[in-house]
């Protein structure tokens, strides 16, 4: 489950929305044309208006090695996404009086590092301190096998926390997947069947569930890498890893279905919705929130294995939209915006697919390392290959970078500008017109 969440989900700074009234699907399929025959990546958008799917675009395949194309039903891992479904079970478990926003986890795993001071809402709004537990150093060596609630809980309470609770908004799955458990205990059904019954039944989500191994058979898509020129199948993460941070399966359409419902007041009451709504550092419960021009846009992000997802929602224009990748060369964010900018009738601009300029990895080498700020809601890890610079936010897909001058790299389809001050360890991330100061860790 590894994604930058809060600036990357949508940048449409200084564009006024206006959704037009004759969808410009050839344009959309000229965009998604471009990526399929440049083989940048592999997967399926779905766009709705007014809850009405307008759009819908699969390319690549679901499954490689057996020659099986992607196609509407197609369904994928959705990585952290799973989240916002994680938060709207937490809301009605509110709700009915079963929890409260302020219970302390002590309630609950009073064994975890300051657990006596960490609230429900803490956990939702990712402000409780304790450590990423994807973050693990020997995260690959366990990703794969099946992992009890015990197992979890113990690398939990081994890596302690990283501040005191509601000092900073920093992403971390180990407060959703404690979430997870919670509402397990609290409901006495597994994770799985909590789900199904309080969502998935209730919108008619047929193609949505809780992941188990990947049934290509099923239409179920496997993700890939790109190795030497090729699409290369990835390891598969075991379900009972992420949990309630990152475990379910779904489409694009489904997504919309969720999305749009949830904003409708038909998952929650309004008060509750307005409290997942309500963002501190753009961090809301289970949902991310970007405001440009007066406009609102709330929504999530997901990464898992090879599996890149964003899913956003225009309250106000009512406009829903999905893109789940199974396979990315490309920043999936970067092609979902022009996707979007083109449904909303804006200026876009079909990427420009030349890779960054390859510089030498001695010179990439002092630029390596996580950096981390509390007034920026998730970790960059700066990592160079092939002679190419990447940023990687905390459950964010890998975004390539060029060099833009003396110490300093962007991303352009992104708005992205990372300069480095190496004498003093920090970075200083630039996108959407503000500035954050990032230090080395």
């Amino acid at each position: 489950m590894k994604k930058l969440i809060l600036p990357l989900l949508l940048v449409l700074s200084g564009y006024l929305l206006k959704a037009q009234e004759n969808p410009p699907t050839e344009t959309l399929d000229s965009l998604f044309d471009i990526v399929n025959s440049e083989e940048k990546g592999m997967g399926s958008i779905s766009i709705f208006s007014n809850g009405k799917e307008f759009y819908q675009r699969s390319i690549g395949y679901s499954d490689v090695e057996k020659n099986l194309q992607s196609n509407a039903t197609t369904k994928y891992r959705i990585g952290s996404i799973t989240k916002t479904f994680t938060a709207v079970v937490i809301m009605q478990l509110v709700e009915e009086d079963k929890l409260k926003m302020d219970s302390y986890l002590s309630d609950f795993f009073p064994d975890v590092p300051n657990s006596e001071k960490i609230t429900l809402e803490h956990l939702l709004r990712h402000e409780s301190g304790i450590f990423n537990v994807t973050d693990d150093k020997d995260f690959t060596t366990w990703m794969k096998k099946l992992q009890t609630r015990e197992a979890m809980l113990k690398r939990i309470i081994k890596n302690g926390t990283l501040f005191e609770p509601g000092d900073e908004t920093r992403y971390s799955n180990s407060n959703y997947l404690l979430l997870s458990y919670i509402a397990e205990i609290v409901e006495k059904k597994d994770y799985a069947a909590i789900v199904e019954n309080r969502i998935i039944d209730k919108l008619g989500l047929k193609n949505t569930f809780y992941g188990e191994q990947i049934n290509a058979e099923d239409n179920q898509a496997r993700s890939y890498v790109k190795t030497e020129g090729n699409w290369k199948v990835t390891p598969e993460t075991d379900m009972s890893v992420p949990m309630g941070a990152g475990g379910l399966v779904s489409t694009p359409e489904n997504l919309n279905i969720f999305y749009y419902n949830l904003f409708e007041g038909d998952l929650m009451s309004k008060a509750s919705l307005e409290a997942m709504k309500t963002t501190n550092d753009g961090t809301g419960l289970g949902l991310m929130k970007l405001t440009f021009n007066g406009f609102e846009v709330y929504g999530h992000g997901g990464g898992i294995d090879g599996f890149s997802s964003i899913a956003v929602h225009f309250p106000k224009e009512k406009i829903t939209a999905s893109y789940i990748a199974n396979a990315s060369d490309y920043p999936l964010n970067s092609i979902f915006l022009e996707a979007i900018k083109i449904t909303l009738g804006l200026p876009y601009q079909i990427p420009d697919f030349a890779p960054p300029t390859a510089l030498n990895p001695d010179v990439l080498d002092q630029y390596k390392g996580n950096y981390g700020s509390a007034e920026f809601p998730i970790d960059v890890a700066i990592f160079h290959k092939e002679g190419v610079l990447y940023a990687q936010g905390t459950d964010q897909p890998p975004v390539p970078l060029d060099f833009a001058g003396e110490n300093s790299f962007k991303a352009d389809q992104l708005m992205l500008k990372l300069t480095f001050i190496n004498a003093e360890g920090k970075m200083m991330l630039e996108q959407g017109g503000k500035i954050y100061e990032l230090k080395r860790e």
